[in-house]
């Protein structure tokens, strides 16, 4: 005689989801269960979260028996934890989309509008505006959002791998990468050098005792360059600064913006690097070179040899005294240059800055805007002493030049650096407590070199 109550056995449910996946009617009768089930939270009697929670432990006690075995039973729990586990996720997923569908309602841009202003963000801002929302997220996703990849804000937590997808994400719209690091450039060189090749814009950083070949060899990979900025690439060669000039412009000969920092040791350099560098960039309109080892034959060099040149910066160089602007006189009669930086030479002198201001009143360099000779180091004198009070004919500048602007600051020497003597100390200052302000036209130069 059977029992009244027969125990129920406990079914293999992953086998039943299995074949409910295969059978298409199967997958029908699912989604009606599930539909009832999420549709009982509708009625009054489970109006209450207590009251569907005691549901919940009632079937559960039915459902399992208390003679099965300990594991099926801990597998039973574990799919029951994995269906709520997926109901949780989904419902997730719905909250998203509708929060999405009603920022794409609420939201005032159209999509093409957002990406547009997307593209405008440095590369990380636009990472945190991707994971807003999906809305924002497939705008971010959009090509044209990585045609200038700025790693600026980011750089301390970039390598080959994030520029990688970048570059990747960009396709044939990257145009520009910024602040990379000697871990970031293998990217440049993958497909053949294909992303290389798309670049018109690269910014270097730290690329610290990086043999001058791996950066020219890179750098090869990139001949639509129009501008490079490289900042404490400090060459394991052990050459002078100098000497890297040709080679890393030697495959980019459409740069018309250069900027170079900190490039190399001190050393001999010779004057046919430089001449072979003029050779290199017949388009170049901006140069800066900072604390580089150019001396005042090498200047006169690349001024005259650079028939575009608007705008160059020899900030901290160390081996000019001037005499470069004396002799370049007549010659540069009707040169482009437009602005002039020579700000902390150590040894520029007085004398040859004077001799240059009085070429600007006789009529040279006509198109000059912006010159700037400030110094903590003060001007070398007649007297091979530094003077912080030198002598310039502003107002005839004033008159004679009223759209030239002018800087010349001379900070007071310190205190510890002072003495009676009036001699020149290692530090560059002079016995001199006072300083000298000369300052006049409404022009305002930035530090960077893009400005042409």
């Amino acid at each position: 005689m059977d029992a009244p109550n027969p125990k129920r056995t406990c079914h293999d449910h992953s086998s039943s989801v299995r074949s409910s996946i295969e059978n298409p009617s199967s997958l029908h009768n699912v989604d009606m269960t599930i539909s009832s089930f999420l549709s009982l939270s509708e009625l009054p009697l489970f109006s209450s979260p207590l009251s569907i929670a005691c549901s919940f432990d009632r079937v559960l006690d039915k459902v399992i028996p208390s003679s099965i075995d300990a594991s099926d039973h801990d597998r039973f729990l574990d799919r029951t934890l994995q269906l709520a586990s997926l109901l949780y996720n989904s419902t997730k997923r719905s909250i998203r989309k509708r929060a999405t569908l009603q920022n794409s309602v609420s939201w005032p841009l159209l999509p093409e509008l957002t990406t547009k202003v997307f593209s405008m963000l440095d590369t990380k801002s636009l990472m945190q505006a991707s994971v807003c929302c999906t809305m924002f997220n497939k705008c971010a996703m959009d090509r044209v959002c990585y045609t200038h990849i700025d790693l600026t804000r980011a750089a301390k937590n970039v390598d080959n791998g994030v520029v990688c997808i970048m570059i990747h994400r960009a396709g044939k719209e990257l145009r520009s990468t910024f602040s990379l690091t000697r871990s970031c450039l293998a990217p440049l060189s993958f497909n053949h050098g294909f992303a290389g090749g798309l670049l018109r814009s690269l910014h270097l950083y730290n690329l610290i005792l990086m043999p001058g070949k791996s950066l020219c060899a890179v750098l090869s990979l990139c001949p639509n360059l129009t501008d490079l900025k490289i900042i404490g690439f400090i060459s394991g060669d052990k050459v002078n600064s100098v000497e890297h000039l040709a080679p890393i412009t030697k495959n980019c000969r459409l740069i018309e913006h250069l900027f170079l920092e900190n490039c190399g040791a001190a050393g001999p350099a010779s004057s046919s690097s430089v001449v072979e560098f003029v050779d290199n960039c017949p388009n170049l309109s901006s140069l800066t070179l900072l604390q580089f080892g150019v001396n005042d034959a090498m200047t006169r060099t690349i001024i005259m040899g650079f028939h575009q040149l608007k705008y160059i910066n020899l900030s901290g160089t160390y081996e000019i005294n001037g005499s470069f602007l004396r002799d370049l006189g007549l010659s540069c009669r009707d040169s482009p240059l437009e602005t002039l930086l020579l700000r902390d030479c150590y040894y520029l002198k007085e004398r040859e800055v004077l001799l240059f201001l009085s070429s600007l009143l006789a009529g040279d360099f006509k198109s000059i805007l912006y010159i700037d000779i400030s110094s903590k180091h003060g001007l070398v004198s007649d007297g091979g002493i530094a003077t912080f009070e030198p002598k310039f004919p502003i107002e005839e500048l004033k008159k004679q030049k009223p759209g030239l602007t002018f800087v010349a600051i001379f900070p007071p020497p310190s205190p510890s650096s002072s003495s009676s003597s009036g001699e020149v100390y290692s530090d560059g200052t002079s016995s001199s407590s006072e300083s000298s302000y000369y300052s006049y036209g409404a022009g305002e130069e930035d530090d960077d070199d893009n400005s042409g």
